[in-house]
């Protein structure tokens, strides 16, 4: 029982489209990274510099302040929107970078599709087929021009 389950397991896992997933997950997560630093480290900075040198992950509201009770320091509640923000213009980024990739292998493959495919070249037999064809109908052009 266990071995034809292990069996049913390799199969699954080997298939083409589970591969070919198990793949695009790995890059889309790679791509995230790579997004998100570009986010984080290079446009909100340059965002916030044109905004006033705003850190955008810093921007918060404190519903609660810091306060000490019975000895014990209970920390702040803090709504940090500026990480919503930070993550949501993450997303945008992804999102249209996807969209963008996308988009370009349509039309790519569209510009493939658009080509016509050359017929292939007649085979030896349709050639003598075709020379045969042509006799034919020049021997019966010549008996009803007689």
């Amino acid at each position: 029982m266990g071995s034809k389950f292990l069996q049913e397991f390799k199969a699954f896992a080997l298939k083409g489209n589970v591969m070919d997933l198990a793949v695009g997950v790995i890059i889309g997560g790679a791509f995230g990274k790579i997004v998100s630093s570009l986010v984080a480290d290079v446009i909100m900075p340059l965002l916030g510099l044109l905004v006033g040198g705003i850190n955008f992950t810093d921007l918060h509201i404190t519903l609660k302040s810091a306060r000490e009770v019975e000895g014990v320091m209970q920390p702040a509640v803090l709504l940090n929107y500026g990480n919503f923000l930070q993550t949501a213009f993450d997303f945008f980024v992804i999102a249209f970078s996807i969209f963008t990739f996308i988009r370009l292998l349509s039309k790519f493959q569209h510009k493939k599709a658009a080509e016509p495919v050359a017929p292939p070249a007649p085979t030896q037999e349709e050639r003598l087929l075709t020379e045969i064809r042509d006799l034919l109908k020049e021997s019966a052009e010549k008996k009803d021009t007689k």
